[in-house]
């Protein structure tokens, strides 16, 4: 067994363009987890109010929607290298009126939220497109190993961001926050400027037009569908994030927020990285349909074991604490390989000339889970606990996705191009 058979493989860094991209994004990724956790902060500070804290959930939903269904129609429109220029403008801009109007002394809540509004629009363009151009630089081979890598850093700066954040704020302030993360864009900003021409392989109008022909050709591939539907099952029934204050306080014992909702709130992003650091397999894989459900599969029973957990401890941090922070870093490597798996599939089977409007529905759906899951957990948790909802989540969880398996049985047996007997999705 070679070293690449165990530990991520590093191939894709190889290819100059996505080793580019790739090393930028490190100092990118820390720099985005800075505002989101600034302006939430800021705005607490400014109101006192968790309802307007809750609103940033809002102000960034809603243009995640709407630009990740048009900007994958972008995408697939204009040569993806000048879309990826002016979205990281856009978004270096952001930042810094973020910290021009702090700095200012201007910032008011409502002019923070919309700023807010705007930086999250630019990045709905930005990631589909980005993603998409992955098809282009990368061989088809490498595609499962460059989203893990791509997911493995992304988790790694969901986990470093939010502590170099708190580290910094006492000392710097707000402004001065942004404008680190308008600088930690500049490194994206080189390697996107020197990425080649990109241009689209068919002529088509960004539009509304275009992103209804994207939805159509995704209705006509359930290869496509089952991939994005898993994780939308996954996330929405199986991320009990919401309950985590509650979880902690009542179930553990911690009578103010400490080391253990901080634990529960990063366990899943360091699976992701420990998963990633260990997802040499990935590439080799040739039944990639049957991998993502199996995935899924130990996500689902990683989050029952987890519920049965917080329903067993006795409302102190022991055992059971620690049985549950251990499933959810279990859980959270399980997702990065399936997650990574669907994101190579997805980028494997839909045509070229629509992975920009694929990639942005799956941004959607990517976004929407966790954020449908809030809801229901927390609507949830006051007639049947937070115990119970968490397994009945990871129960859901388990049969939506044995229900995948067996409904659309062609993405159990979905191959990897290029290996023997391979099962594509149909023409459209």
């Amino acid at each position: 067994m070679s070293f690449r058979d165990v530990f991520a493989d590093t191939r894709p860094l190889q290819v100059p363009a996505y080793r580019r991209l790739w090393t930028a994004n490190i100092a990118t990724t820390i720099g985005a987890q800075l505002s989101v956790v600034a302006v939430p902060a800021q705005i607490f500070s400014l109101t006192g109010s968790s309802a307007y804290v809750g609103l940033t959930g809002l102000f960034g939903l809603v243009p995640l929607v709407i630009f990740g269904l048009y900007g994958g129609s972008i995408a697939d429109s204009f040569d993806k290298r000048t879309v990826l220029i002016v979205s990281t403008l856009g978004m270096t801009g952001t930042a810094l009126v973020f910290w021009a109007m702090t700095l200012s002394g201007q910032a008011n809540v409502w002019w923070l939220l919309c700023t807010f509004s705007l930086q999250q629009a630019f990045f709905a363009v930005n990631q589909p497109t980005r993603t998409a151009a992955f098809r282009s630089i990368l061989p088809v081979e490498q595609l499962p190993a460059g989203a893990a890598l791509n997911m493995m850093l992304m988790q790694a700066g969901a986990i470093l961001g939010p502590l170099v954040a708190g580290a910094l704020i006492p000392f710097i302030g707000f402004s001065w926050l942004y404008f680190l993360d308008a600088l930690l864009l500049l490194p994206t900003l080189g390697a996107v400027l020197a990425l080649p021409s990109l241009p689209p392989k068919q002529l088509s109008r960004a539009g509304v037009h275009s992103v209804l022909d994207g939805l159509r050709y995704l209705r006509g591939q359930p290869i496509l569908l089952v991939a994005m539907l898993l994780d939308l099952i996954a996330m929405t029934f199986g991320m009990p994030r919401a309950l985590y204050p509650e979880i902690a306080a009542e179930r553990f014992g911690e009578t103010e927020p400490g080391m253990m909702l901080a634990l529960l709130y990063s366990s899943m992003a360091a699976g992701a990285v420990v998963g990633g650091l260990l997802s040499g397999w990935i590439s080799r894989v040739v039944r990639q349909g049957l991998a993502v459900i199996v995935c899924v599969l130990v996500w689902g029973v990683a989050v029952v074991i987890a519920g049965l957990a917080v329903m067993l401890s006795p409302g102190a941090i022991g055992i059971w604490a620690w049985l549950m922070v251990s499933m959810l870093i279990f859980g959270g490597a399980a997702d990065m390989f399936s997650a990574s798996l669907r994101g190579a599939i997805l980028q494997q089977s839909a045509e070229e000339h629509v992975q920009g409007r694929i990639q942005g529905v799956y941004i959607v759906v990517v976004v929407g889970g966790p954020r449908l899951a809030d809801v229901l957990h927390g609507w949830a948790a006051g007639p049947l606990g937070v115990g119970m909802v968490t397994l009945l989540g990871g129960v859901l969880v388990i049969v939506g996705t044995l229900l995948c398996a067996l409904l659309v049985p062609s993405f159990t047996r979905y191959q990897k191009p290029g290996s023997t007997e391979i099962i594509t999705t149909p023409a459209n």
